[in-house]
């Protein structure tokens, strides 16, 4: 669950920082600079059902992090949001896999390198002239600092992109979590009838290796990844997630919870019906 409260670290909150970007070429802006770190935004022009390929650069300065889109105990998720009116629409931002980042007492989720989020968007009608969005996200090391860019990117219809901006698109879909397979995938869950546990069996790429870590996303703004009577024997593994406190009056029953399982450098990522 994300706890806005948390002391020191989110304190900065109060004074969000703003910055705009201006592009340089058809499909990529500047970056624009923060003490924690930088953001750019490279996009392809409208193909012809009008969707826009982009992704969202973020690179930390060294010793910050920046977060996932569940950012466990405290921190920002990233959003992405369009200009009111542009008919452009994000129908999907995609996340490389996290990891768990400890400060003090403190359980969250992100990266604490550079990361690309890849980008979905749709335009509705005329193609715009211009792609215009604001990102917003969290760079934290002692205190939290929010990060906002604008961003107005020419995108001419008939813009080619370079074979640079290719590549880093490229490789940013290339380290996305996949879709279960006959080597890595969950053969059973369930969830226990208090809603204080979830039960999983899973067949993981790897014969040997520690527990993977497991990010069960509930309702927004909830995440669970504390394993508890974790066992691994040769491709398989059961553990038990625990669930924390869940909203009042919410019952899981019939729900689609999302779930990430990252072993070794292979990462899986899927949806759980909850019965």
């Amino acid at each position: 669950m994300i706890e806005f409260s948390t002391v020191g670290r989110l304190s900065a909150l109060l004074a969000t920082l703003f910055f705009s970007a201006a592009a340089v070429h058809a499909a990529t802006s500047d970056w624009v600079d923060n003490e924690g770190g930088r953001m750019r935004l490279i996009a392809l022009a409208p193909d012809a059902e009008g969707h826009i390929r982009a992704a969202l650069q973020v690179e930390p300065e060294p010793g910050w992090i920046t977060y996932w889109r569940e950012p466990g105990q405290g921190g920002i998720p990233p959003q992405i949001t369009p200009a009111p009116g542009s008919g452009v629409t994000l129908e999907r931002a995609a996340y490389p896999a996290p990891k768990p980042i400890s400060v003090g007492p403190i359980q969250e989720i992100g990266y604490d390198a550079p990361v690309t989020f890849p980008l979905d968007l749709r335009v509705a009608g005329k193609a715009p002239e211009k792609l215009e969005l604001t990102a917003f996200i969290g760079l934290c090391k002692d205190i939290c600092i929010p990060f906002q860019a604008e961003y107005s990117l020419p995108l001419p219809i008939n813009a080619q992109p370079t074979s640079r901006e290719l590549a880093l698109l490229d490789a940013a879909k290339a380290v996305l979590p996949q879709a279960p397979s006959a080597d890595f995938a969950i053969q059973s869950h369930q969830i226990s009838a208090d809603a204080k546990s979830l039960s999983l069996q899973l067949t993981l790429p790897e014969a040997s290796g520690k527990a993977p870590e497991i990010y069960v996303t509930g309702p927004s703004g909830y995440v669970f990844f504390q394993q508890a009577n974790a066992k691994r024997e040769g491709t398989a593994f059961s553990a038990d997630i625990e669930i924390g406190k869940l909203p009042k009056d919410y019952s899981p029953k019939g729900k689609s919870w999302g779930i990430l399982v990252v072993d070794g450098d292979r990462a899986m990522e899927t949806t759980l019906a909850l019965e």
